[in-house]
């Protein structure tokens, strides 16, 4: 009879009589096997290859899961021929033989999995696409409906969200675009000075940020923090059950919940946009009596000049579209939440992202569209 002597605190092999044993002592728990596990794995596995060994297990003192779970992948999910037990054991490894063998790793890999992948996003936009265009026929019903009823109309309601999307958005996009003006002037000067044409800084700033630049910084602002506010609000009531309640009581939830969002902030956009504008010019002329000795006065005298009036209307009619698109997709996110808070996260951080994805792609359509529109 002879003891092995590697991890002998483990486990010990003896021979009697011609009869191979392995008698397992000690702690077969996490908190034990911590740093030998991977080892005793590799050893017990080696010593599992005899089906002739007798196992004896009724040295061991403790033994949870992990133990558990341990001899039995070492045993590849089938008990020894020979095996003694605890009765306290032998409990554990009955639930373990009802279980199905685990695997590792994946055996067949799925070739298809693109296919199916890009299936599953065709399908995902095709509910988007069906929902927001259910969204907007209600809309219109509900629009012709007022019409025919005004005293319905929910003027508290437009009133509070032109107040939330609008005033409240007045100190966070006057400094971004103070900022992005002061940015942009100080840029463009440095490059004009190389040709001395420093007072066409006018023509750059009035027509990037009246036509482009203005629109765009309100729209990607509005969108995140109005868009993501209005999703959560939806959201929020879906998980509260408040949206159930509302049609109990035969409510109807475009009418008095989405009209007056996208009218408020429709209304509250070009305002914006306009705002907007006005602040990042204002920088640009700080920019520019500071760097190139242009006055304030010379700056507004020019800019009529060189920005004909109809970039404004374009940047006041892209306000116009891009705040009802932006109200109508965070609507369309925030009433198709689940009631669980994971789906709200979800749903904003979508409505964020695509919001802000249609204020570019509207931006590019009106450029095309307008591409012969107010250019001296």
């Amino acid at each position: 009879m002879h003891t092995h002597k590697t991890l002998s605190q483990w486990y010990q092999l003896s021979n009697d009589q011609g009869t191979k044993r392995i008698a397992l002592v000690g702690s077969y728990t996490m908190a034990a096997l911590d740093r030998v596990l991977k080892t005793l794995a590799k050893e017990l596995a080696q010593q599992a290859t005899d089906p002739n060994l007798h196992w004896d297990l009724t040295g061991i003192q403790q033994m949870d899961t992990t133990g558990v779970t341990l001899l039995w992948h070492v045993w590849k999910s089938k008990r020894p021929r020979q095996l003694r037990l605890r009765p306290e054991h032998e409990k554990m490894f009955e639930r373990l033989e009802h279980f199905p063998p685990f695997q590792l790793e994946t055996q067949h890999r799925d070739f298809l999995w693109p296919i199916r992948r890009l299936g599953e996003l065709i399908w995902l936009l095709w509910q988007h696409t069906a929902g927001l265009v259910t969204l907007i026929g209600q809309l219109l019903l509900d629009v012709a409906y007022l019409i025919r009823h005004p005293v319905y109309i929910p003027w508290r309601e437009i009133s509070a969200n032109l107040f939330r999307t609008g005033a409240q958005a007045l100190g966070i996009t006057a400094l971004v675009g103070f900022l992005i003006g002061i940015v942009l002037s100080y840029l463009s000067s440095r490059q004009l000075q190389l040709f001395g044409a420093d007072i066409f800084i006018v023509n750059i700033l009035g027509m990037s940020i009246i036509r482009e630049l203005g629109p765009m910084l309100a729209a990607i602002l509005v969108a995140g923090r109005s868009g993501s506010s209005m999703t959560a609000q939806l959201g929020v009531m879906r998980v509260t059950q408040e949206l159930d309640a509302l049609t109990v009581m035969g409510i109807s939830h475009s009418q008095r919940l989405v009209l007056p969002k996208i009218v408020g902030l429709g209304i509250a956009m070009p305002l914006l946009v306009m705002w907007t504008s006005a602040m990042a010019l204002f920088g640009g002329m700080v920019a520019a009596e500071l760097h190139l000795g242009l006055n304030y006065q010379f700056f507004m005298t020019k800019l009529p000049d060189t920005v004909p009036i109809a970039n404004l209307w374009l940047g006041l009619g892209k306000g116009v579209v891009c705040g009802m698109v932006i109200a109508l997709v965070a609507c369309h996110f925030g009433l198709r939440v689940k009631p669980n808070t994971e789906s709200l996260g979800e749903g904003t951080t979508s409505s964020v992202v695509t919001s802000i994805t249609m204020v570019i792609i509207i931006d590019a359509i009106f450029a095309v569209l307008f591409s012969n529109v107010g250019l001296a």
